[in-house]
């Protein structure tokens, strides 16, 4: 299903994307695929999720892991079939309000809430500063992904996202030292 949906984003856009001609392709009834969502964007929504992830910054118990597994999924889906359907993606949500509400709702919030609690996990352990312009920094960890996937001047790789972890961590975190001190004082409580 989710293979079906990306390569028709990709071929024709978020335009040529429906229910029937999915159902077609994976040889299912579209009431199988009404049953489980209940519109276009609601399926559409489904497959970036299932690509991109809903909760990619699991608890490695140190920030810069939590970043990194956070990035590696946007590596991950902007080097695979996501990538060619972004952009006509991006031009759909523009001209499909119910569209975007479903993208931002069901995969943006989500991803941007698992790396909210990630710094919120951070910050718990002496990791990362208490005043931090937390959308902002989302978006400095998302950005540099989807550009590059829109633009393709430059390659989506584990470099890459290494450099926007450590880019970001010098933004939000409080020091190497800070850091070792209370990873110290964790260690010493009971």
């Amino acid at each position: 299903m989710v293979a079906a949906v990306l390569h028709v984003l990709r071929v024709g856009g978020y335009r040529a994307v429906t229910i029937e001609g999915i159902a077609r392709r994976i040889r299912r009834a579209r009431t199988s695929i009404y049953r489980r969502w209940p519109s276009k964007p609601h399926l559409v929504a489904y497959c970036i999720v299932n690509t991109m992830g809903a909760s990619p910054a699991t608890d490695t118990g140190v920030l810069r892991g939590d970043l990194a597994a956070a990035v590696d999924t946007l590596r991950r889906a902007f080097t695979g079939p996501l990538r060619q359907a972004l952009p006509g993606l991006v031009a759909d949500m523009a001209n499909d309000p119910e569209l975007a509400h479903a993208v931002r709702h069901e995969v943006l919030a989500r991803r941007r809430k698992s790396m909210r609690n990630a710094l919120n996990r951070a910050r718990l352990r002496g990791e990362a500063r208490e005043a931090l312009d937390e959308e902002l920094v989302l978006d400095f960890l998302a950005a540099p992904f989807y550009f590059r996937a829109l633009f393709g001047h430059a390659p989506i790789d584990r470099r890459m996202a290494r450099n926007v972890v450590e880019y970001v961590l010098k933004i939000v975190g409080r020091g190497r030292a800070a850091t070792r001190k209370a990873r110290k004082r964790r260690k010493r409580e009971p």
